[in-house]
Order: structure tokens, then sequence, then C-alpha cells
């Protein structure tokens, strides 16, 4: 049967998650998930929808998510596409823009997904690499035969780092194509992109509630963007993309702005003692954006460390890119899984 599968997906390798695990006694500090529980009414929300029954579809536009967003961002509903994750998002928008051998582009290093999207499309990719700093120079807005889709991630991963809005609107200004600005992480920074959707066309904001709202196992996203656009994706996603419990529950996270504050500030406060502390350690950081740090020891093997630190069951993800190298991306979990990360770090390299 394998003869029959496309050749691009015989030859790609498909993309590879973190590791995942249901032990109890993981300390899990390596897909960014948020370490707290979410919004109380997150739970009460899918309780009603199961009562309510689930033998019927879903709204297949999740209307009443669609109605809170807009009211929290200044747009109308018809500004905002729902999918099941933010992953979703992504892809609709390359279904929706790529064609065979076309052309995505994207920074590197980052989001590893981009370049899967592009090899299901059949689809030429580019990446462009970070300066030193982790600016883009205006090589990432240069035109190109047969570019159809930009994506940045903003707040960048592995890095944390961020482009400002104003930066982000000249290159959008600059490019041929649309511009999707990834902000997964957004809700840890200073600023968004957001604002940046009425004053260009060609830039959309995708948002995810799996780490801000701590729902990664609900798989939730959201895509803001003019109108016409979004009337043009509407086409391309499954029919019932959300299910009725994710609506519910996705809805009442968003209504529990209280609860994001007080979460971000916890993580923040975390985040910020975590980096302090590995800088103490020798290690070299990069100032996050995010709710994870980027970091590598320039005494020692960032996979050694890793390798270290799961042996006492704490998992954290050790990546490396070509022409950029290596590092350990580690998540913000509460303070005291992070006091326990810290320790192992500290006795490994003393």
């Amino acid at each position: 049967m394998s003869l029959f599968i496309r050749n691009e997906i015989r030859e790609m390798h498909g993309y590879q998650p973190g590791k995942q695990s249901q032990a109890s006694k993981i300390i899990k500090l390596n897909t960014n998930e948020n370490p707290y529980p979410p919004p109380p009414a997150v739970a009460q929300a899918v309780q009603s929808a199961l009562e309510s029954g689930l033998q019927k579809y879903p709204d297949p536009v999740a209307t009443p998510f669609r109605m809170r967003a807009a009211e929290l961002f200044g747009v109308e509903p018809d500004w905002v596409l729902c999918g099941n994750g933010s992953d979703d998002i992504l892809t609709i928008v390359t279904r929706a823009f790529v064609g065979q051998g076309e052309l995505v582009r994207y920074p590197c290093p980052s989001y590893i997904l981009y370049k899967t999207l592009a090899q299901l499309q059949g689809a030429r990719w580019q990446e462009v690499r970070y300066e030193d700093d982790w600016s883009l120079s205006d090589d990432f807005a240069a035109p190109a035969d047969g570019l159809r889709l930009v994506f940045l991630a903003n707040p960048n991963s592995p890095s944390g780092t961020m482009i400002s809005p104003r930066r982000v609107l000249q290159l959008a200004e600059k490019l041929p194509c649309p511009l999707l600005v990834d902000e997964a992480y957004v809700d840890f920074a200073g600023e968004s992109c957001m604002p940046l959707v009425r004053e260009n066309e060609k830039i959309m904001v995708s948002r995810s509630l799996s780490k801000s709202y701590a729902l990664a196992g609900l798989r939730f996203g959201f895509l803001v963007a003019q109108p016409q656009v979004i009337a043009e994706l509407i086409k391309v996603k499954d029919s019932y993309n959300c299910d009725a419990l994710s609506i519910a529950a996705a809805t009442a996270a968003l209504n529990d702005q209280a609860w994001l504050a007080t979460n971000r500030a916890k993580i923040l406060a975390t985040r910020e003692r975590m980096a302090r502390q590995l800088a103490e350690m020798g290690f070299e950081i990069v100032p996050s954006q995010a709710n994870f740090v980027w970091c590598r020891h320039p005494g020692r093997s960032s996979l050694e460390l890793s390798q270290i630190l799961e042996k006492q069951k704490i998992f954290v993800r050790y990546m490396n890119y070509d022409g950029w190298g290596d590092g350990l991306r580690i998540s913000v979990g509460t303070d005291d899984q992070i006091n326990i990360c810290l320790d192992v770090l500290k006795s490994a390299l003393s």
C-alpha cells in the first residue's frame, strides 16, 4: 500500500511533538503547557454542554466564541475563525493560500510545523535565518518566485524573542503575499500584533488557548483576519472542526480575564526567577517573552544536561538546529517544579 502514498508524504519525516508521559511523577517542562488548572468556569461549561446532549452537530463556526473574541479584540465576529487548536488554523491557512510547487517562508530557528505544512501541500519552503540578536533583516520580506505565504511565530519558539509590531508592519508592507503572525505565546509578552490586522489586509493573527488558558488537552485556537479573508478560509476548514465541548469550554475560558491576569502574573514571576538563577549558574539566556526559557551552557553539552534531567524524571526540550546550534528549552512550571529542575542542574554543573 505504501506505493500509493504520495511521494511528498513518503519522503517527509513528519512533525515530532515533544516527548509525552502519563506517569504521575514526571516533571514535564518540555511542551510549554500551563502548569496550573484552567479557569473553574471551564468545567462547568463542559458539564452544561454534556447535559444538553451530544447527539446534534456543533455550531459550525463556533458563534458564541466568535462573539466573545470579537468583543475582546475590538472587531466583528466575522473577523474570527475558530479551529481545533492553532495547528488546525495554520493548516487551513496553508491549504487556502499555497498550491503544489509554490513557496512558504518562515524564519529559522522557529516552529518546525511550518515546514511540515509546506511538505503536505507539495510546496517548497524557504528558511530565513534570524540575525544573531534574533531580529529579522529585510531579506525576510524580499519577493521570491511563487511566494504565497509567510509564517512568523511571535513570540518565537524556541527563543522566546519577539519582533516588534512596528517591525512586523514594515515587513508585511514589503511582502508580496499574506503574513500569518502566530501568537501562541503572546499572552506572556508585552505587546501584540493584533491591532495590525485592521491596518493591513495581508496580516493575519492566530492564537491558541493551550498555553495561557491551560487548555492544551482541549484543542482550541482561532484566527483574526479581515472578514473577506475569513470568508474564504471557512470554505477550506472541516465542516465541524470544533466540537460542542471545546466551544463551550473555550468561550468560558475567554470570559474569565481575571483568571488570565492572575495566572499570567504567576508564570512571569517564575520565568524571571528561573532565568536569573540559570544565568547565575553560567547559562547563556535569551530574554523570553513566552512561558519558557531558551538556554545553553558554554561548558556543558545541552544534550547531556537534558539526559541528566530525564534520568531524574524531568523532561525539558533539547533542540538542535542546523547552522544555529543546540540548546535547552525549559517550560515555566510551578515554583516547586522549577526548584527541583534548577537543583538538578546545579548539581550536574558542580
